[in-house]
C-alpha cells in the first residue's frame, strides 16, 4: 500500500482502473481495497459478471421453456433469480433444476423422457466445460439434451468500452479465471490500439494490490502493455486444450450485452456440426432483448459510468432479498458487492 500511494503521488491526475471479473469485484469489496486507494485512484466494476450481462430476453426465453410440460430447464444456481422482462425469473416460474456442472445434464437427460435444456451462460471460463459436455453427449448419442447458448467473450467487450465516448478507463485489471483459459496474448491488441495498461491478477488481497501497483507504475512511465501478476495460473498462450475444445464446438458471433448493447464478435454460438443440440433451432426459441426495469442502472454501472450507490434503487427497492437488477442478484455483481461490503471513502458509503 505504501508503494501504491507513492506511485499515485507521481501521477498528476485521477485515474480510473476497471476490473472485468466478478470474483475481482467481490475481492475488492471484501478486502476493503477501494477504501484503501489514494484519492486519485478510482476502481470501477466492468461487465465481468456473466449473469449480469445476460439480456432480459434470454431470461424470458428460459422462463417460457420452463413452463413447458415436455421440457426440463437445467441451470447453474446463479441464473435462478436473474430478472427478465417485468422482473420474471426462473425462481418465480418455479420449474427448473439446478446443476453444479454442465456434465450433470447427461445423467439428468438419461433419467427423463423430457427434453433437458441447459442454460449455457458464461465467459471463456465455462465455455470449454460446456463444449466438452456437448461433445460427450454427441458421442453417447443423447437425443433429449439441448443447450440455450448465451456465451460471451471478454476482450471484445473491453475494446467496446474503450471505443465508447461515454466513459474514461485508464487501465484494466484483467480477469484471472478467464485468463487461465485464453492467456495473456488476447489483451495485447487492446493495450496497443488504445494505449491502456492491462494487468492480469489473482484474487487474494495481495494479488489485487500488486496488480494495481503494476498498473500505476505503467501509467507513471507512460507505458501500455500486458503484464501478468497471476503467473502461478496464467500462461501467455493460455490453456490450449481447453481452447481447442471450445473452438471445436463454438464459433464467434455478435452478441447483445445487457445494458451495453450489441458488441461485434463478442459471443459464441454452436457450430453447424452441433446444430442438433441448439435449443433455438430445435425448439424454435426466439431470444429477444427483452425489457428490463428502466429504473435499474446496472448497464451504467457495468460501463463504469456510475457506482451502485448512484442508483436510486440501490439498498432501497433493490436489495439482495428483493433484487430489481442482475447486479444485485449475482454473488459476483457490483451492487451485491457494495451492499455486502460498503466502502467508506469519498462519500461512497
Amino acid at each position: 500500500m505504501q508503494a501504491i500511494h507513492k506511485e499515485a503521488k507521481e501521477i498528476d491526475r485521477t485515474v480510473s482502473l476497471m476490473e472485468v471479473c466478478g470474483t475481482h469485484t467481490m475481492a475488492i469489496a471484501q478486502f476493503g481495497i477501494r477504501a484503501m486507494m489514494p484519492q486519485n485512484v478510482r476502481l470501477l466494476s466492468g461487465p465481468g459478471c456473466p449473469v449480469c450481462v445476460t439480456v432480459a430476453g434470454y431470461v424470458d426465453a428460459a422462463c417460457q421453456l420452463a413452463q413447458r410440460d415436455d421440457v426440463v430447464v437445467a441451470t447453474f444456481g446463479d441464473m435462478v433469480r436473474v430478472p427478465g422482462t417485468d422482473r420474471i425469473s426462473l425462481d418465480s416460474v418455479g420449474n427448473h433444476y439446478v446443476v453444479y456442472s454442465a456434465a450433470d445434464t447427461i445423467p439428468l437427460a438419461r433419467r427423463t423422457s423430457k427434453t433437458v435444456v441447459f442454460l449455457a451462460v458464461g465467459f471463456e471460463t465455462t465455455a470449454p466445460t460446456i463444449a466438452a459436455t456437448i461433445i460427450s453427449a454427441k458421442e453417447q448419442n443423447i437425443k433429449n439434451l439441448l443447450f440455450l447458448v448465451a456465451h460471451k467473450t471478454i476482450p471484445p467487450a473491453m475494446a467496446a468500452l474503450l471505443s465508447s465516448q461515454k466513459t474514461r478507463i485508464d487501465a484494466f485489471i484483467c480477469p484471472g479465471h478467464v485468463s487461465t483459459i485464453i492467456g495473456a496474448k488476447p489483451y495485447e491488441p487492446i493495450a496497443e490500439k488504445f494505449r491502456r495498461p492491462c494487468v492480469i491478477t489473482g484474487f487474494e488481497a495481495l494479488d489485487v494490490l500488486e496488480g494495481i501497483l503494476m498498473i500505476l507504475r505503467q501509467l507513471r512511465r507512460g507505458e501500455a502493455k500486458v503484464e501478468t501478476q497471476y503467473r502461478r495460473a496464467v500462461r501467455y498462450e493460455g490453456n490450449q486444450k481447453a481452447l481447442a475444445v471450445m473452438r471445436e464446438v463454438f464459433e464467434e458471433c455478435d452478441a447483445d450485452w445487457r445494458g451495453i448493447g450489441r458488441i461485434p464478435k463478442s459471443g459464441l454460438r454452436l457450430r453447424e456440426e452441433f446444430a442438433d443440440f441448439d435449443a433455438e433451432r430445435v425448439l424454435g426459441v426466439k431470444i429477444k432483448r427483452g425489457k428490463p426495469d428502466p429504473r435499474c442502472r446496472c448497464g451504467h454501472i457495468m460501463q463504469g459510468l456510475c457506482l451502485p450507490p448512484d442508483c436510486a434503487l440501490f439498498a432501497n427497492q433493490c436489495r439482495p432479498e428483493h433484487p430489481v437488477g442482475p447486479c444485485m442478484v449475482s454473488s459476483e455483481g457490483a451492487c451485491a458487492a457494495f451492499f455486502k461490503h460498503p466502502p467508506t471513502l469519498n462519500g461512497l458509503a
